[in-house]
């Protein structure tokens, strides 16, 4: 029989789990300490025994196949050179091959600019600016500011092409590793950020591996494929494109709820779904991804409750500001906080549906009314998504905390928010074994496994656990 062992590196635990992949199913789940700050093979020797004593023992391994999001995950700034353009085309490029921002900056760096950038030792830089044969000074200019700033870490160059060679003469001569890739907008409103992914992807195999520590446990795995947000992401892309004529579920969103943020990825290509409706700005990826730094349900949880202001969240939880404030410096005192009493677990779920609604909201599209000498015309910016018929919830505060189909519910339309352009209506599932991350890291190697898998892995929220199915169900932090 084949297996695969498919390892997360996270920033507090490590978890494995162990594949049957002629079955497409999940034999067996491990989970200790990531000790990538000291030891790093001292927590996945702990990991493995505890698979190891889950199953009675260890099959061989086909494939072993891991992700990180260890040591901060990979820490990224990105440079471009108009904020809505090249500066945007970056941030998406950047976020979805899994990054975490530490700075956006656009236009001409200045050199406290520069020194801030270097100051906040990043683990790559992603550097862009100009279409290709257009402006080009910008970008030259950024080189060279980053050139003698101090900087340490890989630089990828992603802009004008008219521009690379002296971008990489220039970022080279410093001592910096360069990978020079095709441009993220290589014409007007033209986003083109795969290439840029990849070599994002590339450079994190290559350097950040090993800059984190994690390539001493190289015996442990064949090899640390990607931050573990891009294997969601890509996990998302084969749940809504399908493998080898299996019928895939179509445009999709997975969302993904943490202590400190609420990642939202959708596959979907978010055209306008309404005749006469008018696109404005940069196109929105197919596979996009975005972080909600601020919407997190322990490090940033008094800022979901800010967001829709106390009083909002309290009636919503069923609890009075005093209690939703006694219990709140709770989650702030320790950040593996666990709720235990009936208060705690409304506490919580409330947070997550706010958490959930904000961060959908965010990433969604809009539409707004703009008039023209020809009368009003209805522009939308950003991804509609309103077509989406499939909503994945995946991370420890939808897997563990008991009402995941309200949480969930909270990422579709509300009457309060006409103008969104949300999921109107989608089925909700859960990634109840915290599978996602598994199946996007098989798809390179073992795409119809890794599809059976995923699709075996989602537990369908039905009516009858709470599910709120349509947009006026339920609006209560929508």
């Amino acid at each position: 029989m084949s297996h695969a062992l498919l390892i997360d590196f996270g920033s507090t635990y490590t978890k494995l789990r162990a594949v049957d992949l002629e079955m497409a199913r999940l034999i067996g789940s491990g989970q200790g300490p990531s000790t990538v700050g000291t030891d790093i093979t001292v927590g996945m020797r702990a990991t493995l025994d505890d698979l190891e004593a889950r199953l009675g023992g260890l099959p061989e391994f086909t494939h072993r196949l891991a992700s990180s999001s260890a040591a901060g995950g990979l820490r990224m700034v990105t440079v471009g050179l108009v904020p809505d353009l090249t500066a945007k085309a970056a941030r998406l490029a950047a976020l979805g091959a899994g990054a975490k921002l530490v700075g956006t900056y656009a236009f001409e760096l200045t050199a406290g600019d520069a020194a801030a950038i270097a100051a906040e030792a990043p683990d790559m830089v992603l550097l862009t600016g100009g279409t290709d044969g257009g402006n080009r000074e910008v970008i030259e200019a950024n080189a060279q500011a980053l050139a003698a700033s101090g900087l340490r870490c890989p630089v990828v160059v992603a802009g004008n092409r008219n521009a690379a060679d002296a971008v990489e003469a220039a970022l080279a001569k410093a001592g910096l590793r360069v990978l020079v890739t095709d441009n993220v907008m290589p014409k007007h409103l033209e986003l083109n950020i795969e290439p840029a992914r990849a070599a994002i992807r590339q450079l994190f195999i290559e350097h950040i591996v090993h800059a984190k520590g994690i390539d001493a446990a190289h015996d442990f795995f064949d090899e640390v494929l990607m931050p573990t947000p891009a294997a969601v992401l890509e996990a998302a892309r084969l749940l809504a494109d399908g493998a080898d004529g299996r019928a895939g579920l179509g445009p999709l969103m997975v969302v993904d709820v943490g202590g400190a943020t609420t990642d939202v990825h959708t596959i979907s290509d978010g055209a306008p779904s309404v005749s006469g409706v008018v696109y404005h700005g940069l196109p929105e990826p197919h596979a996009k991804r975005t972080v909600e730094g601020d919407m997190g349900m322990r490090h940033t949880a008094r800022g979901v409750i800010g967001e829709i202001e106390p009083a909002a969240f309290a009636a919503a939880a069923g609890l009075s500001e005093d209690r939703v404030e006694e219990i709140l410096g709770r989650t702030e005192l320790a950040a593996d906080w666990l709720p235990e009493s009936d208060d705690e677990r409304r506490f919580d779920a409330a947070l997550a549906r706010a958490a959930v609604a904000i961060a959908v909201t965010r990433h969604a599209g809009t539409h707004e009314t703009v008039y023209a000498a020809t009368g009003p015309v209805i522009m939308q910016r950003g991804k509609d998504l309103s077509e989406v018929t499939a909503i994945i919830g995946t991370g420890g505060a939808l897997v563990h905390g008991g009402s995941a189909a309200d949480v969930l519910a909270g990422a579709l339309a509300t009457p309060e928010t006409p103008l969104s352009l949300k999921p109107k209506a989608a089925e909700l599932h859960l990634d109840a074994d915290y599978l996602l991350f598994a199946c996007g890291l098989l798809a390179g190697v073992a795409p119809v496994a890794a599809f059976d898998l995923a699709m075996r892995c989602l537990k369908p929220l039905t009516d009858e656990e709470g599910s709120a199915h349509d947009a006026g169900s339920d609006q209560r932090t929508g």
